[in-house]
């Protein structure tokens, strides 16, 4: 055997350690056959370059028909949303808090009538989009993807006009970025604490951004890797307006990392990928095959799901056994004795909150997303209200509810079992909730969503007019109307 020395033998093994994919452990000498060390594997070579590379190159004529479709419905999804939220009162504290502050106005604040500088909009229009948890969802990582890329590029699209083909183009090359970067390190990276739609949204955002700022391969490769340089958001800021705060900043963040690539701001040309880089840092698996294999011919923006309920994606399926069991039965609240639920270990991990008192807090509580969705019938961002969890009648029905974890149950599946005051069972297992890749919203479900939560906001005729100008993006001269357009008159 080969005598290796001790500094060389640490540095191989951990380099292995370090690694999802082993690297290749055929040994190589230099000339003078002096050290020994591990060749690099090319599964984890030149992943950002190879990433930046795909991006800068991809043509809106290259995408298939269903995958420029799916990116319709996610920015129609991601539009609705924005404005539904545009009024909450965080969105009121954080135009107040930044108007002070703000430069030009440049961009419009969807929903509303104040103007800012574009890094703030993306900012705003960011955290808007995902105040009430009702925007799409990407199931393999739970990342939302069309809040950090929706966000920076329709700010952007105001000040420097992009046409419409150009424009859903970014959005999808956006989210195909983040969700392969988060692929790459779910669920490990989110086990760890990390918000990935924060975390993995910033590369989706100076992705998206940097393409519209026609990015060189070289200027791609840095955004990325100042991209990797700002990692933000905690699962501990879940049911409080810190949640949104992070796939806004991620907005905002990749369109300050492209806007500096675009004027030659260096960075490291292997952040994602390198020993010290972002994967290896925030998490303990880093398959990066994930991110570099099949570009072009598998798309992750097929995989995005749009929810039907406000609120956390694992508490879908055990709303969804709900709404039907009240509507079969026509069940009224005072005759249900107890609720009993068989429950993947995450719905308890993520919204485990017995007595939320406040409408965010109410998103991460299973107790109140099944009693709500007994008494009301629905699960949109009326019932996840201060009114809603204050409401005496739900909270009286909520103490009824009993989530029980099973590792056997899917994160997607809920065994319910309700028992009535009169004896009666009553029971309903649902496999694919409303919603899922299995049971998928339709365009008129995604519509009427979006009326729902632009009322009071948009005229009707506005709302109308809002949801033809999203279907029809790609025939748009200048995708910055679309901005102009979900502003109220």
């Amino acid at each position: 055997m080969a005598n290796i020395d001790r500094r060389t033998f640490l540095r191989t093994t951990t380099a292995i350690a370090a690694g999802a994919v082993v690297p290749d452990l055929t040994l190589a000498t230099d000339n003078n056959n002096k050290e020994l060390m591990a060749s690099p594997s090319p599964a984890t070579s030149h992943v950002t370059k190879t990433l930046a590379s795909y991006i800068v190159s991809a043509r809106y004529e290259d995408l298939p028909e269903n995958v420029r479709k799916e990116g319709l419905r996610t920015l129609l999804n991601w539009v609705g949303v924005a404005v539904g939220g545009s009024h909450h009162e965080t969105i009121d504290i954080a135009v107040d808090a930044l108007r002070p502050f703000s430069g030009l106005s440049q961009a419009s604040i969807l929903g509303r009538r104040e103007r800012f500088d574009v890094m703030n909009a993306a900012f705003i229009n960011g955290v808007s989009s995902h105040i009430f948890d009702y925007d799409d969802t990407h199931l393999k990582t739970i990342i939302h993807p069309a809040g950090p890329v929706m966000s920076a590029i329709l700010a952007l699209s105001e000040y420097r006009r992009v046409d419409g083909r150009a424009f859903l183009n970014a959005l999808i090359l956006g989210v195909e970025t983040e969700c392969r970067i988060g692929n790459a390190v779910y669920p490990d990276h989110y086990d760890r604490g990390w918000h990935i739609t924060g975390t993995a949204g910033v590369f989706g955002a100076a992705a998206s951004a940097g393409k519209l700022l026609d990015l060189s391969e070289q200027q791609m490769i840095w955004a990325l890797g100042l991209a990797a340089s700002q990692p933000v958001g905690l699962r501990e800021s879940f049911g409080s307006m810190n949640k949104s705060f992070n796939p806004g900043r991620a907005a905002s963040n990749g369109l300050f990392a492209a806007i500096l690539a675009s004027k030659n701001f260096t960075s490291s040309n292997e952040m994602i990928e390198a020993k010290r880089g972002w994967a290896s840092t925030i998490s303990t698996k880093q398959d990066y095959k994930e991110i570099a294999d099949g570009l072009g011919q598998r798309y992750e923006a097929l995989l995005n799901t749009y929810k039907p309920f406000a609120c956390g994606i694992v508490m879908h399926p055990a709303i969804d056994a709900a709404i039907q069991l009240r509507n079969q039965y026509q069940l009224k609240p005072e005759q249900i004795d107890t609720v009993n639920l068989r429950v993947n270990p995450l719905v308890l991990e993520l919204t485990g909150k017995k007595a939320p008192t406040a409408g965010l807090e109410g998103k991460f509580s299973i107790y109140h997303a099944v009693a709500v969705a007994m008494v009301e019938g629905a699960a949109g961002e009326k019932q996840f209200s201060d009114r809603a969890v204050q409401d005496p009648v739900i909270i009286a029905l909520r103490t009824r509810v009993t989530p029980v974890v099973d590792p056997a149950v899917k994160p997607e599946q809920v065994e319910m079992s309700i028992t009535l005051k009169d004896g009666r069972q009553l029971e309903k297992s649902i496999q694919h909730a409303i919603g899922s890749l299995e049971a998928p919203m339709t365009d008129h479900d995604l519509e009427s969503k979006f009326t729902d939560l632009s009322e009071g906001i948009l005229t009707s005729e506005q709302t109308r007019e809002l949801i033809a100008l999203s279907w029809s993006v790609e025939k748009l001269s200048n995708a910055g109307d679309l901005a102009k357009a979900a502003v109220p008159a």
